[in-house]
């Protein structure tokens, strides 16, 4: 076990009762296991990796960053000058109200979201679970690109996030928020930002079965085993 000391600033020092409190965690832990065990401590905890900004020994950390004992973790909500958008890949869960909250604004009479779930079939086959593969470096420059472009045709505040990595079954793998003074143009932004970066963005997704497994790509599947072997 290691015990790391938390530190609490704004909001999250009375969600927490206190400025800082001790936390003992497996050895091994990250930013993450730190995060689940102050959700399970309090209800206003909830989502919180999504909610703030961590820093670990005073440098700005994720939720994959591991843990020492002695560390000093830092949690720290939005600074007054404003909301730091949500990354637009995760590997975390994606918090589709927190999405919304990130376009939501007096001008904006409408929010559309869409929110894409990992569903138990496909192509008559009994889905067991799905993995995202991106080229992470083109895919956020290419999801960028769609939200500046439909946000300048449509006038509009759009935010997207996308997964990467192992999906279950119910999860959310694709979210799109747009925001607008009237609906028409909320719907119309979300439905092609949606479509269009289904077609563009460089993310493919392997869907796992019983006995087997196959890449989507594109309109093509590609068969391989479950557990393929490396050939190079």
């Amino acid at each position: 076990m290691i015990t790391v000391r938390m530190l609490f600033f704004a909001h999250l020092q009375d969600v927490a009762g206190s400025s800082e409190l001790t936390l003992e965690l497996p050895a091994e832990a990250t930013v993450q296991t730190a995060a689940q065990e102050l959700e399970r401590r309090g209800a206003g905890f909830q989502s919180l990796l999504t909610q703030v900004r961590v820093a670990v020994n005073a440098e700005f950390a994720t939720a994959e960053t591991t843990l020492k004992d002695g560390d000093e973790v830092a949690w720290m909500p939005p600074m007054s000058g404003g909301t730091d958008p949500l990354p637009l890949l995760t590997r975390e869960s994606i918090d589709v109200q927190a999405l919304s909250r990130q376009v939501e604004g007096d001008r904006h009479g409408a929010v559309v979201t869409f929110a894409g779930n990992v569903r138990d079939n496909a192509r008559n086959q009994k889905v067991l679970y799905l993995e995202y593969e991106g080229y992470a470096p083109l895919a956020e420059q290419q999801l960028r690109s769609l939200k500046d472009e439909a946000q300048n045709r449509w006038d509009v505040a759009c935010a997207v996030q996308h997964r990467l990595g192992r999906l279950e079954i119910g999860e959310c793998s694709v979210a799109v928020a747009v925001a607008s003074p009237h609906r028409g143009e909320a719907f119309e932004a979300c439905q092609w930002l949606m479509d269009t970066l289904k077609e563009t963005v460089p993310i493919w997704k392997r869907e796992y079965f019983e006995g087997g497994s196959h890449w989507v790509e594109g309109p093509a599947i590609v068969q391989s085993s479950a557990q393929p072997e490396n050939h190079f």
